[in-house]
């Protein structure tokens, strides 16, 4: 792979294939032909995301642009993400009757998502002999990029293992979240998405999307709430835990 790499480096192609809206181009590309093919075949493991995190990993290695070229494009992307996030209000707007007859369940059961989510992969994480660093890094592991890198921060662990582990969970949750929740007979539109936002963030947000507006705003609302928990009652979780 080295190899080819710098072989193709040498051509006067290299330029043009490190510009950085041919890299934006074939992001989008890659991502979209990633869901046509997961349409047509119907395999969760080809969740579009993984799929097209595998080839751009594949191209960028294969032609041996640095990362650093290619994150130049993908910032143009970065910027969308946060006008996407408030969008995800308007789903949660249409279902407000339906949350606010259900507000305290709600409540209780996202702080109760909170606890267990960070509490159990520090106790596994301790028992697996993680060091004091990586324990703290994934303690907030089932909340969005940004909030996630902040609660690590502030509690001294490693921002950048944080997001590389949050987009793996949020993977994982998009790509067998649902069978996960069949197979617990948890068959309720609310009660999938609100599940899948908790502990998948804004990737299992997506997917929740895509089975509907019912499922969206509530896997919206738990992306939100679980973040807000989360960057609230982490330190005292670790704390009470003994890794503080």
């Amino acid at each position: 792979m080295n190899d080819l790499a710098s072989q193709i480096s040498e051509l006067p192609i290299h330029e043009y294939l490190g510009n950085d809206y041919f890299l934006l181009t074939l992001t989008f590309g890659a991502y979209f032909i990633s869901k046509f093919i997961r349409n047509k075949f119907n395999f969760a493991i080809l969740n579009p995301i993984l799929v097209s995190i595998i080839f751009m990993i594949a191209f960028l290695m294969a032609t041996g642009i640095d990362y650093d070229v290619y994150a130049v494009s993908g910032s143009k992307i970065e910027f969308w993400l946060k006008p996407a996030v408030v969008a995800l209000g308007v789903p949660l707007y249409k279902q407000l009757h339906s949350i606010k007859a259900q507000i305290m369940p709600i409540l209780v059961s996202q702080l109760a998502g909170c606890i267990i989510g960070v509490s159990s992969v520090v106790a596994i994480s301790q028992l697996m002999g993680a060091s004091k660093v990586v324990i703290l890094s994934l303690a907030s592991k089932s909340v969005t990029t940004p909030i996630a890198m902040e609660v690590t921060r502030s509690v001294g662990g490693l921002p950048s293992l944080t997001a590389t582990i949050v987009v793996c969970v949020g993977i994982f949750g998009a790509v067998v979240g649902f069978r996960i929740l069949r197979f617990g007979r948890i068959g309720m539109p609310d009660s999938q998405g609100i599940s899948l936002g908790t502990a998948s963030h804004a990737v299992g947000t997506s997917a929740a999307m895509e089975r509907g507006n019912e499922y969206g705003a509530y896997a919206s609302l738990g992306l939100t709430l679980n973040g807000i928990f989360t960057a609230i009652f982490t330190p005292y979780i670790l704390r009470a835990m003994g890794v503080l």
